[in-house]
């Protein structure tokens, strides 16, 4: 079964100084690091997601520093950047049609953020008809809000990791 390594919008607004700073990110990063260095070795795909939004949110923003994919996971030549526009990387880009003509069936999938783009992105692949291995200690995550309560970072990443184990992908 052809894998692909899919690296889900781990871009400069999400670590310290940006614009939107999720809990511990570097640790994700220094996982992700390895995880591309093993993804080369072998000769799997590495396919990057760049989220952009439009210019009247408040982070991600076309042609910001803040935009660009992290300077310490930056793609190579050979590697493929794919931009979205929506937390589901699927909708309304080439993320399947490249798949496809990789021939790849399997995704390993990382990045930021764990609640949202990724937990997505892993439910889509599967209506798509992916096999997905989802690296838990190479995704990030945000303290959420509801109601005026606060829920804790680790717990956020907890719940989405539990909630897609099984049915939507392999947790590792």
């Amino acid at each position: 079964m052809k894998e692909a390594l899919l690296i889900i919008d781990v871009q400069n607004d999400y670590f310290e100084g940006g614009a939107c700073m999720l809990h511990d990110p570097r640790k994700a990063e220094d996982r992700i690091v390895e995880l591309i260095a093993e993804s080369r070795k072998i000769g799997r795909p590495v396919i990057y997601i760049k989220h952009i939004n439009s210019d009247d949110d408040d982070f991600f923003n076309e042609g910001t520093y803040g935009c660009e994919i992290s300077e310490r996971i930056a793609p190579l030549p050979n590697d493929i950047v794919i931009n979205k526009y929506c937390p589901n990387s699927f909708l309304g880009t080439e993320l399947n049609d490249c798949l496809r003509s990789l021939g790849v069936e399997k995704l390993i999938v990382c990045g930021m953020m764990t609640h949202m783009c990724v937990d997505t992105t892993v439910r889509a692949a599967m209506d798509h008809g992916y096999t997905v291995t989802l690296v838990a200690d190479a995704c990030a995550t945000m303290d959420l809000k509801i109601n005026g309560e606060i829920i804790p970072a680790e717990t956020v990443q907890k719940t989405y990791i539990a909630s897609l184990a099984g049915i939507f992908a392999e947790i590792v």
